[in-house]
């Protein structure tokens, strides 16, 4: 069994989608004497390795705390479009079709963007399509991955990449690390903070690849 981190780390300086709240982590000066050090962390819902909740695009959908936590438990596919994908591209309908994805499924979307990495931000990120995102809203999928900080195109008019899951309370995982994970089956983990009446929340992400 081998177990892989696919979350962002988080630290000063690290890349946010142009916006959100940068990640602020200092040492809390009054500490109990108990304590040698005590942090104080300003993070936004939407940083590093997050997930979106239904509620984050959809008027009155459900908030993070109210998606079921075995919605990110349990067997997951990565599939892999690095290679047939560049700078400004989308995942698009056609190959998304040829992956054959089923009812259920977890899918993490690895394209381009992990190739050349998250360690900056970059403008003309790899996205998935509306087309794409109606797709596997339709088949009706568990949850939906990419290694990208926005599943949609930055400044793109069309919302499908997150109205068409939200809508049917699929969410959305972004920020994943998959820079070294090969396409295949595996187990994922990835849980959310308990925060109550949130739209998204940083998460640890690890893969179990038990081949």
């Amino acid at each position: 069994m081998k177990i892989i981190d696919i979350s962002l780390s988080l630290e000063n300086g690290m890349p946010v989608y142009p916006n959100n709240i940068p990640l602020s982590v200092s040492i809390h000066q009054a500490m109990p004497p108990s304590a040698t050090q005590l942090s104080s962390i300003t993070i936004g819902s939407h940083t590093g390795t997050h997930i979106d909740a239904p509620g984050h695009a959809i008027v009155g959908s459900p908030m993070l705390a109210k998606v079921p936590l075995e919605t990110f438990i349990g067997p997951a596919r990565v599939l892999d479009f690095s290679l047939i994908t560049k700078a400004g591209d989308s995942v698009t309908l056609d190959m998304i079709k040829e992956k054959n994805i089923q009812k259920s499924e977890r899918v993490l979307l690895k394209t381009y963007n992990s190739i050349r990495g998250l360690d900056q931000f970059y403008e003309d990120y790899v996205y998935l399509s509306g087309d794409a995102a109606d797709y596997l809203a339709d088949v009706g999928v568990v949850l939906v991955g990419i290694d990208a900080l926005s599943i949609k195109q930055r400044g793109s008019t069309d919302h499908r990449p997150h109205t068409s899951l939200l809508s049917k309370n699929i969410p959305v995982i972004e920020g994943l690390k998959l820079t070294d994970i090969s396409e295949g089956e595996y187990e994922l983990y990835c849980l959310p903070l308990n925060f109550i009446g949130i739209d998204g929340s940083p998460a640890r992400a690890i893969l179990i690849d038990r081949n």
